[in-house]
């Protein structure tokens, strides 16, 4: 008893209770009685167990007592209602909640125990439940009361969606079914194939105006070229100059531009990745050191390989760690500036991953960041990431970016391995 007691301390009591509560459930739904006092017998009677009939009286007793629910074993019915992956709830006519599930249990992050027999204004006020659950709530209720509307869609703080449905049949006698299924999944498939729709009508686009402007482009330069020895005579050959470097300025925004939606096709090398990163931190070690940032990288497995094209893939991680540097700057607290650019196995891809301390992202802005022309920069065209993501999926990799404000950004690149042959 000594040894339990130290085990359990710091334990809260409620906690304690309800797994004591749980176990007595499991036990005489699946357990024979006597068995069951048997057992009591002998943990609490050893000198007389079983051997008196009023002892196995004040057991049955003792054990029924200590059980806070129902005594009978759930149906099946019940069972399948506690194993769907949806959350269920069940509010009678007065808005008190009867009956939860487990995973509403779980979408809800508090125990069944607590929460069943709360009114709807106790369940928004309740201490366990978190305050974005509770403002879901408050918003279900004035949708279904001042609109008459009866599904919604909602994002909790941890950034999961949620839809909620409200029924109310004749079957249940009045009473509300509440049903809640996680649909972040659903939601990030949905967001994916938006996005390549999007990269597929910048193409069109683009397909229709390049060729528009670069051939007048392509002559305004040549044409340049044929007056440069007259504009040298006259010692105006500094504007020959201008307009040459200014008319190449004007093909590489449309070069870029092009390459947002439809990158040229990748020219595939196998590397190891530690050469990769190596590289890309050697390229971009100077300009970090100019901004007043660490750039440090780490090496999991050094043995990893890859077949991608260097130069794309170099163009991304280039295009991230300057993103970084802006985003360390941009928080404006002189915070000693940092980026990690690490590299290890997960499974059947190499994951670079390169994270900073700068100034983070919201997740409004997090939702819009692969959008072409999307940016929150002064200067910025909103193509580098549009592009990044792009070349990443034309290798057959993805790219996820997780961000919290004012603490940093991290993205994970995901390209598949490459076995090498002994």
């Amino acid at each position: 008893m000594a040894e339990l007691r130290v085990q359990l301390q710091g334990i809260a009591i409620d906690s304690i209770v309800h797994h004591h509560e749980e176990s007595v459930c499991f036990l005489l739904s699946n357990a024979d009685t006597l068995f069951l006092m048997e057992m009591l017998a002998m943990l609490r009677l050893p000198e007389a167990a079983a051997s008196n009939e009023r002892d196995h009286e004040r057991l049955r007793e003792a054990l029924f007592d200590s059980l806070p629910l129902e005594h009978e074993k759930p149906n099946k019915f019940e069972t399948v209602l506690q194993h769907m992956d949806s959350g269920v709830a069940l509010f009678d006519s007065e808005g008190h909640l009867r009956f939860l599930n487990v995973q509403m249990s779980r979408l809800l992050q508090a125990p069944r125990r607590l929460l069943i027999g709360n009114s709807l204004r106790q369940l928004m006020l309740h201490p366990y439940l978190r305050k974005s659950i509770r403002m879901i709530f408050l918003r279900m209720y004035k949708e279904m009361v001042y609109h008459r509307r009866f599904h919604g869609e909602f994002q909790d703080s941890n950034g999961r969606f949620l839809l909620i449905s409200i029924l109310q049949i004749e079957e249940l006698d009045g009473d509300y079914l509440v049903s809640v299924k996680d649909v972040s999944e659903y939601k990030q498939i949905e967001q994916t194939a938006f996005q390549n729709d999007k990269l597929a009508m910048l193409g069109k686009i683009a397909a229709s105006i390049a060729h528009e402007i670069r051939n007048p482009l392509t002559s305004i330069r040549g044409f340049i070229q044929l007056l440069k020895p007259y504009l040298e005579s006259i010692g105006k050959q500094e504007y020959g100059r201008i307009i040459l470097s200014e008319i190449d300025r004007a093909n590489d925004i449309i070069y870029e531009f092009l390459n947002s939606s439809k990158p040229s096709a990748p020219m595939k090398q196998t590397l190891k990745v530690a050469s990769l990163i190596k590289d890309t931190v050697l390229l971009a070690e100077s300009e970090a050191h100019m901004k007043s940032c660490e750039l440090q990288y780490e090496i999991y497995d050094s043995s990893i390989s890859i077949a991608i094209d260097v130069k794309q893939i170099k163009q991304v991680l280039l295009n991230i760690v300057k993103n970084a540097m802006d985003a360390i700057l941009e928080a404006g607290d002189q915070r000693k500036g940092l980026i990690l650019v690490s590299a290890s196995r997960e499974g059947r891809f190499a994951a670079i991953r390169i994270r900073d301390n700068g100034k983070g992202m919201d997740r409004q802005t997090l939702s819009r960041l692969f959008d072409p022309f999307f940016t929150t920069k002064e200067q910025g065209t909103g193509l580098g990431l549009s592009v990044s993501y792009r070349i990443i999926r034309n290798q057959g990799g993805t790219i996820q970016v997780d961000s919290q404000v004012n603490e940093g950004t991290e993205f994970m690149i995901y390209l598949p391995l490459v076995e090498e042959k002994e």
